[in-house]
C-alpha cells in the first residue's frame, strides 16, 4: 500500500472536493427548478417580512410531515444565495428565510422575472442532449440533440408547440430583463435613427421596448413564419415573416440579440453579409447591433467567464453555433465586408457589440 504524506493528503482531498463540486452542481439547479415549480419566492415575496419554516410549509399546502424535506432544500438554496436567513420579531425563537437580489429575479409578476428562463434551460429536452455530448467525438456525424431527439433543436420547436412556448416565454423575459438595462443606460445606441429590425426577435419583446422608449423609431419583427404568422401588428411594430439566410428587410439600424451564437462562423458571415445589405452607410447612421458573449479570456479579472463557457458548450450540444472571443468576433466582421467595430461590456455576462459598414 503506497504511503501518502500530510500534504499529499490535503492534495488528494482537495482534489477530490473540486471533483465532487462539479459532480453535483447540477443538483443546485434542479433544486432551484423546484423551489421555483413550487412558487417558493413569490411566497416569501408575498409574506412581506421573514418566514419561518412552518410559516412556508403551510403557504405551500403541503402535509406537515413534508416539513424535513423543505427545510433541506431550504439549506442548499440559502447556501447557494437564492434566499437568506433573518430574524422573525413575531417569532423570536424562529428564523425566517428572505430573498437574495437572485431570487428577487425569480419573482413571477415582475418585469425582470427570469423564472421561464430557468424552466426552459433545465427542462428534460435541453437536458437529456447533454448526456450525448461525447457522441460529438465518436465520428456519428450529428449533434448531440439530433442523437437524443432525432431531429434538430429548430426541428424539435416545430414538432412540439408547448417546448417552442417554453422557449419563446424564455427568450421573452430574458429580452425584456436585457432591453431594460440596455435602453436605461444605453439610450445613444438609438438616438437618431428612424427604423429598427429585430431579426429573430420571436414575439416582439424587445422591439416593444425600444419602441416605448422611441416612440419615433419604426420597429419591425424578423422571424420564421411559425413564431409571427399569427402575432398582429401595433402601431410602432410590423411583424415580418422570412428566412434570415434568405433574405432581410432593410432598416437603418439591425438588432441580432443573441442570435449569432447559434451558427457556424460560415453562416454568420452570410447572415452579416445581408445586413451589410440592408442598412445604409454608416454616415446615414447604418449599423448592426449585436447583443451576445464576448468571451474574457483573462480568466482571473472576470468571474463570469465559467457561465459564457457553460454557454458554449450549451451551444456545442444543441447547434451548430459557439460562443467568442473578440478576435473571433472580429474576424467574422472582415469577412463580412464591415469596415469597424465597437464593443461595450455593459450588460455582465453579454455586451453590446456595434457593427458599422
Amino acid at each position: 500500500m503506497e504511503i501518502i504524506n500530510g500534504d499529499e493528503s490535503k492534495e488528494l482531498l482537495e482534489a477530490q472536493a473540486h471533483v465532487w463540486k462539479y459532480t453535483f452542481n447540477y443538483i443546485t439547479s434542479m433544486s432551484l427548478k423546484c423551489a421555483v415549480q413550487l412558487g417558493i419566492p413569490d411566497i416569501i415575496y408575498n409574506h412581506g417580512k421573514p418566514i419561518t419554516l412552518s410559516e412556508l410549509v403551510k403557504a405551500l399546502s403541503i402535509p406537515q410531515i413534508r416539513s424535513p424535506y423543505v427545510y433541506r432544500l431550504m439549506r442548499m438554496l440559502v447556501h447557494s444565495g437564492f434566499f437568506a436567513i433573518g430574524k422573525n420579531h413575531e417569532h423570536p425563537d424562529e428564523e425566517g428565510y428572505m430573498l437574495t437580489p437572485s431570487s428577487r429575479l425569480l419573482l413571477k409578476n415582475q418585469a425582470s422575472n427570469l423564472s421561464p428562463f430557468l424552466l426552459m434551460i433545465t427542462d428534460p429536452v435541453i437536458v437529456t442532449s447533454s448526456h450525448f455530448m461525447s457522441t460529438l467525438f465518436q465520428g456519428i456525424g450529428s449533434l448531440p440533440v439530433e442523437v437524443a431527439h432525432g431531429m434538430s433543436i429548430w426541428d424539435y420547436f416545430l414538432k412540439h408547440p408547448e417546448f417552442n412556448k417554453s422557449f419563446n416565454d424564455a427568450m421573452a423575459c430574458d429580452a425584456q430583463f436585457v432591453m431594460s438595462i440596455v435602453i436605461q443606460d444605453c439610450k445613444t445606441l438609438f438616438k437618431g435613427s428612424k427604423s429598427l429590425l429585430d431579426i429573430g426577435g420571436g414575439t416582439g419583446t424587445a422591439a416593444k421596448a425600444i419602441s416605448e422608449a422611441f416612440p419615433n423609431l419604426k420597429c419591425m419583427v424578423f422571424d420564421l413564419p411559425h413564431v409571427v404568422s399569427n402575432l398582429k401588428d401595433s402601431e410602432n411594430i410590423e411583424f415580418v415573416a422570412g428566412d434570415m439566410f434568405e433574405s432581410i428587410p432593410s432598416a437603418d439600424i439591425i438588432l441580432l440579440k443573441w442570435i449569432m451564437h447559434d451558427w457556424s462562423d460560415e453562416e454568420c458571415v452570410m447572415i452579416l453579409k445581408k445586413c451589410r445589405k440592408a442598412i445604409p452607410s454608416k454616415d446615414k447612421g447604418g449599423k448592426v447591433i449585436i447583443i451576445d458573449i464576448v468571451i474574457q479570456t483573462d480568466k482571473g479579472k472576470y468571474e463570469s467567464t465559467e457561465s459564457q463557457l457553460c454557454f458554449d458548450m450549451l451551444m456545442m450540444v444543441h447547434a451548430t453555433g459557439k460562443e467568442r472571443t473578440e478576435t473571433e468576433w472580429e474576424k467574422l466582421f472582415l469577412k463580412a465586408g464591415f469596415a469597424s467595430y465597437k464593443i461595450t461590456h455593459a450588460l455582465g455576462l453579454r455586451s453590446i457589440i456595434e457593427v458599422f459598414p
